[in-house]
């Protein structure tokens, strides 16, 4: 473990939005974004404001889940808007949400949402210990809390199938 080269950021300094258009490549035969294609863009959103916070390179440890509310249709945006929820020890997790845009009347829905682990690589590509995020905001404090709820669900469900697989 290598020692702490940062300092404490608060969950507005690790935000990230991104916007890109949904072209014909992007889509199923239904003319909707590819799910994979979603989770490709919430995964770069969020490593983006997971290294924005340790500003070191983190690989992806988990995504949680994935929920598709409404598709998103070739020619609309897909906008995807991120930031670190809480950091435990050395992996931080971080929360997406995906909305899309309607170009002609402006309409925004929320589509998705995802929760991803990451954990913050040293100079020899081992984990390291990384400084909290400061939560200011009633939503950025209920996030933090939160995650502290799914982080011990994921690790109760970790070792359910551990010794699930052991019988």
């Amino acid at each position: 473990m290598v020692k702490k080269e940062q300092t404490d950021k608060r969950v507005s300094e690790t935000q990230v939005e991104m916007t890109e258009i949904v072209l014909p490549n992007d889509a199923n035969i239904l003319g909707n974004v590819l799910g994979g294609k979603v989770m490709h863009l919430t995964d770069i959103a969020c490593a983006i404001a997971a290294h924005r916070h340790c500003r070191r390179p983190v690989v992806t440890a988990a995504m949680d889940s994935l929920d598709f509310r409404h598709p998103i249709k070739v020619g609309e945006l897909i906008i995807i808007k991120a930031s670190v929820n809480r950091v435990f020890k050395t992996s931080m997790e971080c929360g997406a949400k995906v909305f899309s845009e309607n170009l002609g009347t402006g309409e925004r829905k929320h589509t998705s949402s995802a929760y991803l682990t990451f954990v913050a690589l040293d100079e020899n590509k081992l984990p390291m210990q990384v400084n909290p995020v400061v939560p200011e905001t009633e939503d950025e404090k209920r996030r933090w809390q939160g995650a502290e709820i799914r982080r011990e669900f994921r690790m109760r469900q970790k070792a359910l199938l551990r010794k699930a697989s052991q019988k």
